[in-house]
């Protein structure tokens, strides 16, 4: 089944053509800076994902391993890429507020859980939970 999205003035469209199975969260301060407080986004594999009103994209490289892109018309967050060569590169995390549909996509997920501000939770147990040295480890240079 594929997903539809887009940016909040609809500048700038995507369809996910891999199955969205879960979604998951990060604390880094980054994602909260530009997500305005936590961000939620589903993985999709390179390839996955067909966009259309590209040229309405901003792309910022906001760490040695990844990019992030919003529309330059509104400034909807749209997704974050990985660009740090490795089994990740090129995958896509796009935010699930962007989605068209978010029906039956549980949050599986959290990241720099070191890092959340203590004045939110969310409810429910089960799900994998990475430090920032963790996160960090992941997406360490091959070497």
């Amino acid at each position: 089944m594929s997903h539809s999205g887009s940016c909040m003035c609809g500048a700038v469209a995507f369809t996910i053509t891999s199955p969205v199975t879960e979604t998951g969260a990060c604390h880094c301060g980054m994602c909260r800076k530009w997500s305005g407080g936590v961000f939620l986004g589903v993985e999709v594999p390179k390839g996955a994902m067909e966009i259309t009103g590209a040229d309405n994209l901003t792309v910022y490289p906001s760490s040695a391993w990844a990019e992030r892109a919003f529309c330059k018309t509104c400034g909807s967050s749209v997704f974050y890429r990985v660009t740090a060569p490795g089994p990740h590169e090129g995958v896509f995390h796009v935010g699930l507020g962007t989605l068209e549909d978010t029906a039956s996509i549980p949050l599986t997920g959290e990241l720099f859980i070191d890092l959340k501000p203590e004045g939110y939770a969310f409810a429910g147990e089960g799900r994998q939970q990475m430090t920032q040295a963790e996160v960090l480890a992941m997406f360490a240079p091959p070497a």
